[in-house]
């Protein structure tokens, strides 16, 4: 069965946005079968609207503060149609860089695909058989050129994974 998967990360709301933009907006609208957040909510707001869409997993970011996120895991591990999918912010642990911080916080969790964020900085690179994926922020760019998102397509154990970007 195809899954249809949303992913986001470092919303800073409402600091960084009041609501989310449009184009999420459309996405969210659609039939989506699953949520991730990858940390840095800022609000409870916006985890609450969030599941109003659909079944939601988030981990908890280095800005989340507030009392609400202290219930949100700093990992997590989920298989959808037998694609083992790992969830970390990106700013624990030992690395240079947050891609290499979130590789080796999962790396023993033989996951298919590890999403993060943190930078804010759209990525998407396979190491050995696991994919590395940032969505970028919907809401917070800061020095990219576009707002992004991701969305993951699951299909008989197949991932098709890309970026949305818009202004």
């Amino acid at each position: 069965m195809l899954k249809k998967i949303l992913i986001i990360s470092d919303t800073h709301m409402p600091k960084k946005g009041k609501m989310f933009p449009s184009p999420l907006l459309e996405v969210l609208k659609k039939d989506i079968d699953y949520i991730f957040h990858a940390g840095d909510w800022t609000a409870e707001s916006v985890y609450e609207e969030l599941r109003t869409f659909a079944p939601l997993f988030g981990v908890k970011g280095n800005v989340d503060k507030e009392i609400w996120s202290n219930t949100l895991p700093e990992k997590i591990l989920v298989d959808i149609e037998g694609i083992k999918i790992a969830m970390v912010h990106g700013h624990l642990g030992k690395g240079r860089s947050t891609p290499e911080r979130a590789y080796r916080e999962c790396e023993g969790d033989s996951a298919d695909l590890i999403i993060f964020g943190h930078s804010h900085i759209p990525f998407h690179e396979r190491k050995g058989s696991t994919i590395l994926f940032n969505p970028g922020s919907p809401t917070d760019k800061r020095r990219q050129k576009q707002f992004s998102f991701g969305i993951l397509m699951i299909h008989q154990s197949t991932i098709t994974l890309n970026h949305h970007y818009f202004s």
